[in-house]
């Protein structure tokens, strides 16, 4: 899909963006990381490193999209207007993780005890 499609219509300026993946098993496997690697040195966030080492020990069909914290991230970070470059991405993303605060925590934990 990425190699037939999405490269396709960006192959003329694959530096000006940073590829996200999330950490689904068929996104993770070692063919996908390795062509990642190739097109997109050093520009893609996934679940390992350039280097292919896992860099969490989440079971395989629990990602960490499935979580609070991605979800809670990404609805802070993805809104217009969108980062322009990985530093100001860098810098939402900090931004929306310290803006959490103990008493969602509190109401997380509570939600889960109950569930």
């Amino acid at each position: 899909m990425l190699e037939i499609w999405l490269f396709h219509l960006i192959k003329e300026d694959l530096s000006n963006f940073v590829f996200q993946q999330d950490g689904a098993p068929p996104h993770w496997a070692t063919e996908v990381r390795r062509f990642l690697n190739t097109e997109l040195p050093c520009s893609w966030i996934g679940r390992s490193g350039p280097d292919d080492l896992m860099l969490h020990s989440w079971p395989p069909v629990v990602t960490p999209c499935d979580f609070f914290l991605c979800e809670f991230v990404k609805d802070q970070v993805y809104v217009p207007p969108l980062p322009t470059n990985l530093c100001e991405l860098k810098q939402r993303i900090s931004a929306a993780v310290q803006s959490i605060t103990i008493v969602t925590i509190y109401i997380l934990s509570w939600h889960y005890t109950c569930n």
